[in-house]
């Protein structure tokens, strides 16, 4: 398979030369007192001092042109060499070979009772395949990133549960998934500003654990130039993997957009878009909505689209109590692809820590052509960003979920269905009338009393005229279905939505958002 742009990264590693990997002028002596205070601090002085971008210390035979793709992949760490192996303690870690994309590796760490070790490189601890480079002479090269592996599923392998590789990316898995979302520590101007800048991690400490350890911490210096940080990170893989994110930011310069929490996703096509005619799969998407509980406590759900173009769209709100790119459609018949699974890839919710204040979660999506590409991104983004050298600790957890997702306490959707309809004499539907299909199901529904009045409440901006609407009990699936039907006034402009159920005295479902995009010029 191709490998997937991690919304824009390739092209990012291509433009943006960031963080120095050895901070050789910053460099600590942690003696036995390392913590995340120590990484704050020294983000700290990297902030007040000017960005110095990274030496280029590989040799030019792991950098492209002459270093491929497949050559890259065809490195593999060797799995006995695995760091904690011979220790036999419940996590290892295994590293990636610099190079490729990867030209500007990271430091690595290993703290056991607060003293620091530095982790070296060495080209014994791989298997170079078909590859003829020449090793002599490698020395200390650093490395491209690691995966931390853990006996997830079962007690006799270590399954791979978390991979940080490329910028500040990282993904993760929950028992039974299989990879799909990412993660980032931070996104800078996705949107707004002069172009996108992509922080990396520059160095890694990582906490030897224990002999009986569930949970395995991780700490991160973030740089880039306009932004320092410190991170850490509390893995605690199960059915639902967790990751508590404890960061401190610190600005060097004004930023248009700071996103907090970044998850980038994939979205290709779905019950509520054209389906591509050539595709025997019914869907094809890592993730098939935004789920918003906003601070006043109201549950919101934006369906993904594959956008003509750019699309942004901001939900504004104080103090949010989580937001997270969720897969809902978990059955295989969904997407009917052996390969991909994309029934297995996990939601992530994100679960603010203490008081966030006021801000906004954005949501940009972008068109794309196959599903190699992500073009789904979500944060979270506050009103008010502190001064550049000023701290801004945010903390929040992550919670990667498979077997049980993230719903609302009452009723969600469950699925959208987008079409232009025919009317009872089989006569299609103009161009510019189009219809919706909801489907709301959970156990504020279930327990009506048959005799229950059940409204659906639609409501659409001045684009849209409403002609008709309804709603039933779902006798096949459970649940209830509504419908709507609209017209268009001005196919050059998008068409924004809003529905969701209620009984003659409360609200028993989530608010249901939809933006129905202008047409492609």
């Amino acid at each position: 398979m191709k490998p997937r742009n991690l919304l824009g990264y390739w092209n990012a590693v291509r433009l943006w030369v960031l963080g120095s990997w050895l901070i050789a002028a910053h460099s600590l002596a942690f003696g036995q007192g390392f913590s995340f205070t120590s990484v704050a601090e020294l983000a700290q002085r990297l902030a007040q001092e000017p960005y110095r971008p990274p030496a280029r210390t590989l040799p030019p035979s792991l950098l492209k042109p002459q270093f491929t793709y497949d050559q890259h992949r065809d490195i593999r760490f060797r799995p006995d060499r695995a760091l904690w192996r011979a220790q036999n303690l419940p996590f290892e870690l295994m590293f990636f070979h610099p190079g490729w994309l990867f030209e500007f590796p990271v430091r690595i760490n290993e703290v056991q009772a607060g003293v620091v070790r530095h982790v070296p490189f060495d080209a014994r601890d791989f298997d170079y395949g078909k590859n003829g480079v020449n090793r002599d002479g490698f020395g200390d090269l650093g490395f491209a990133g690691f995966r931390v592996h853990y006996p997830l599923n079962n007690r006799v392998y270590k399954d791979e549960v978390v991979v940080f590789l490329g910028a500040s990316y990282f993904r993760a898995v929950s028992r039974g998934a299989r990879y799909g979302i990412s993660a980032r520590a931070l996104a800078v101007d996705t949107v707004g500003g002069q172009g996108e800048e992509f922080p990396r991690f520059v160095e890694f400490w990582i906490e030897r654990p224990t002999a009986d350890a569930k949970a395995l911490t991780i700490y991160a210096l973030l740089d880039s130039p306009r932004v320092a940080g410190a991170y850490r990170f509390v893995v605690t893989p199960g059915d639902t993997t967790a990751i508590d994110v404890q960061s401190r930011i610190f600005l060097r310069a004004p930023v248009a957009t700071l996103g907090i929490a970044p998850l980038t996703s994939m979205f290709f096509s779905g019950e509520n878009v054209p389906h591509p005619a050539d595709d025997f799969r019914p869907e094809v998407h890592d993730s098939d909505g935004l789920s918003i509980q906003s601070g006043e406590g109201e549950w919101l759900w934006r369906p993904l689209v594959n956008p003509p173009s750019l699309s942004v769209n901001s939900f504004t709100t104080t103090n949010p109590r989580g937001f997270g790119l969720m897969q809902r459609d978990r059955s295989f018949a969904d997407y009917e692809d052996l390969e991909s699974r994309y029934e297995l890839r996990p939601s992530v919710w994100i679960e603010p820590q203490g008081d966030w204040g006021p801000g906004r979660i954005e949501l940009v999506q972008f068109p794309i052509r196959d599903e190699t590409d992500d073009n789904a991104v979500a944060y979270w983004v506050p009103a008010k960003l502190p001064a550049p050298g000023q701290p801004l600790d945010l903390s929040y957890r992550m919670q990667w979920e498979m077997k049980s997702n993230r719903t609302p306490p009452q009723a969600w959707v469950v699925q959208t269905r987008r079409g232009h309809g025919f009317s009872k004499d089989s006569v299609p539907f103009p161009p510019d009338e189009f219809q919706f299909v909801l489907d709301f199901d959970g156990p504020a529904l279930r327990a009506l009393d048959a005799k229950a009045k059940v409204a659906a409440v639609f409501t659409a901006d001045a684009n849209a005229r409403v002609f008709y609407s309804n709603v039933e009990p779902n006798e096949a699936a459970g649940g209830y279905r509504a419908t709507l039907r609209f017209k268009r006034l001005d196919a050059e402009k998008p068409v924004e939505l809003r529905a969701f159920l209620k009984t003659s005295n409360e609200t028993v479902s989530e608010t249901w958002s939809y933006l129905l995009p202008a047409r492609a010029r």
